[in-house]
């Protein structure tokens, strides 16, 4: 299936290259009208890597791409792909692909590779999508985080955002846990009849199923995630409330956790390249119709929360993006949707962050 799905998007992305790269000749000359067809539909086109099929990604980059469709002047196409790690290749390396929804953490691997050369220089981001915040689930007698030291703590299977996220936010923590890679409704069964699993790591935006659904016996609760020196670099504060988690947290009590912001990356292509001129087209949509993601029913009530003008620790953002920002900010009306329509969202969005 994996070799299939690699198969397909290779095809899908042939259908967007120039025409002197379009898989095969056709059988017979085309005529005018389909030779401009082709160029005009190749020129507004971008290839957006989102996520899995069940993944939070992958529904953001759908209702991004029908907010912003114009026909054939812009058109953005969602990607299946192997998740937010594996996107930063296919940002790399995989034709077609001008855009990709990716953790905010994941440049700490690629810029750890020798192999790989000033990926800061090479991947930008336009802006935060959502934060996945952490959830980190224990028994009753854990009482802490650094009991979980040596203890089996669950993180997802491999290719999750916990499974890449959380054993990092815990390396970065000096807490070694005994880390598991197994589903997670198969951890919270075990976990919930004996001490198989100590806790449970989630990396998703809230609220979550499991904790909302099930009921859950006295003594299972979230343990506070500290936005220590270290997390700063790549990580947002966020809390927990009783609101999200009514069985869980006690009314009027918060628990502090982090978030990792989800981030709108693009390939860096060089200013005055077609590339870079369908990405800041892009964006002028962006700005366009943001307003439309936030107020119309249907979509996912996170993109009320989002700013625009919202830094993501430790990137570098797109350059045409910061200049679209810097002349909306001159103007009271355009300045106006930078800001998301929750004032509680805003002050998240809105805290003081330094673009790297």
């Amino acid at each position: 299936m994996r070799s299939a799905l690699i198969s397909f998007c290779v095809l899908l992305h042939g259908s967007f290259l120039p025409a002197t790269q379009v898989l095969a000749q056709p059988a017979v000359s085309l005529g005018r009208y389909e030779t401009e067809l082709m160029r005009e539909i190749n020129s507004a086109t971008i290839g957006l890597a989102a996520g899995l099929p069940e993944g939070a990604p992958l529904r953001f980059a759908t209702e991004l791409a029908r907010i912003v469709d114009d026909g054939t002047k812009m058109r953005v196409l969602p990607i299946v792909t192997r998740g937010p790690f594996e996107n930063v290749n296919d940002l790399l390396y995989l034709r077609g692909v001008d855009a990709a929804i990716v953790n905010g953490d994941v440049l700490e691997h690629f810029k750890k590779d020798p192999k790989i050369a000033g990926i800061d220089k090479r991947i930008h981001y336009l802006t935060h999508l959502f934060p996945s915040e952490v959830h980190v689930f224990v028994r009753p007698e854990i009482k802490n985080l650094e009991e979980l030291a040596g203890k089996p703590v669950n993180f997802n299977t491999h290719g999750t955002a916990a499974a890449y996220s959380g054993p990092l936010i815990f390396e970065r923590l000096g807490i070694k846990p005994a880390a598991q890679f197994v589903p997670h409704p198969v951890a919270l069964a075990e976990m919930a009849k004996s001490d198989k699993f100590a806790a449970v790591v989630f990396v998703s935006a809230k609220p979550l199923d499991p904790f909302v659904r099930r009921k859950w016996p006295e003594g299972f609760r979230f343990l506070p995630v500290p936005l220590t020196e270290k997390l700063e670099e790549y990580y947002l504060p966020a809390q927990l409330e009783a609101g999200d988690y009514p069985g869980l947290i006690a009314e009027g009590t918060s628990i502090e956790t982090i978030a990792v912001p989800a981030v709108l990356a693009v390939y860096a292509w060089p200013h005055g390249s077609d590339r870079h001129d369908r990405i800041v087209r892009f964006i002028d949509y962006l700005f366009e119709r943001l307003p439309r993601l936030q107020e119309d029913p249907g979509y996912h009530p996170k993109w009320r929360e989002l700013s625009l003008a919202g830094n993501v620790p430790g990137w570098r953002r797109f350059s045409a993006m910061q200049a679209k920002l810097d002349a909306a900010a001159k103007t009271d009306g355009e300045a106006a949707k930078l800001v998301p329509r929750s004032g509680k969202g805003a002050r998240k969005s809105m805290r003081s962050r330094t673009d790297n």
